[in-house]
């Protein structure tokens, strides 16, 4: 493609396409669900969902922006669930603090065979196949570009995976929490079942919990307002989506003080 210059029209073209291809932010924490890896199914692990997910990644990096991945691991085994049916609500969360780390090992491999750069950190030690969480390690990779997945959640039960993101995207200075859903955006109603649902472009962190929208949990979502850590929620499934956040264009909700 050629862009010429208008010398009746002022800026160049190709100055306004600089602009648009210059990110927004340079260090972004990506929260992905482990549903997401599991596909269609929501189930186990579909390798054709990972490898969309490590493309739309190594895209941003191309960018130059620092990226973080937190991981669930609701593909495998989610400790709530297994509360519910006679498993100690402790051991439980702990079954899916590790999950999170079978699916940050899925992730660092497909991102990996496209050439990037890859750490996988885990809140809880197991040395054989991932570094332990240390924050000065973690902001190092990135300065040096490498992409850094958190797994294993906060090391600690009773802690959801949107709090690992939380306290996690505060401690290394990401600029925003980028959080992958199926859906674009937050709406007032759920969108599947209300089609006149209405969707948010922004909201402010007060408006989201008086209208109680399942934006994060509760301890997550206090995190992010208390140290003013702005949330977009966008379609992480529409293909070059995460690009477009990251370069500041409209996609999703963007929660925010």
């Amino acid at each position: 493609m050629v862009y010429i210059r208008d010398v009746n029209s002022g800026p160049t073209v190709l100055n306004a396409l600089k602009q648009t291809t210059t990110p927004k932010y340079s260090r972004i924490l990506l929260k992905l669900s482990g549903e997401a890896l599991g596909g269609e199914s929501g189930i186990g692990i579909d390798p054709e969902a990972v490898q969309d997910m490590a493309t739309q990644i190594r895209e941003v990096r191309d960018h130059g922006v620092q990226v973080v991945v937190v991981v669930g691991g609701g593909n495998i085994f989610r400790g709530l669930s297994g509360s519910e049916r006679g498993i100690e609500r402790a051991t439980g969360d702990y079954m899916g603090m590790l999950a999170t780390v079978i699916n940050a090992l899925a992730l660092q491999d497909a991102l990996e065979k496209l050439g990037v750069a890859t750490r996988v950190q885990s809140a809880i030690t197991m040395s054989q196949v991932a570094e332990p969480f240390i924050r000065r390690r973690a902001v190092r990779h990135l300065e040096k570009g490498r992409v850094v997945i958190f797994g294993g959640g906060t090391g600690n039960p009773y802690f959801s995976t949107d709090t690992a993101a939380a306290l996690r995207a505060n401690e290394i200075g990401a600029e925003v929490i980028l959080k992958a859903t199926k859906v674009d955006g937050i709406y007032d109603s759920d969108p599947k079942k209300n089609p006149k649902a209405k969707r948010y472009a922004t909201i402010t962190y007060l408006e989201a919990l008086q209208k109680q929208l399942k934006v994060m949990d509760s301890t997550a979502f206090s995190l992010c307002m208390d140290n003013k850590m702005p949330i977009i929620v966008f379609d992480f499934f529409r293909a070059h989506n995460l690009r477009r956040v990251v370069l500041g264009e409209k996609v999703g909700t963007l929660v925010t003080n």
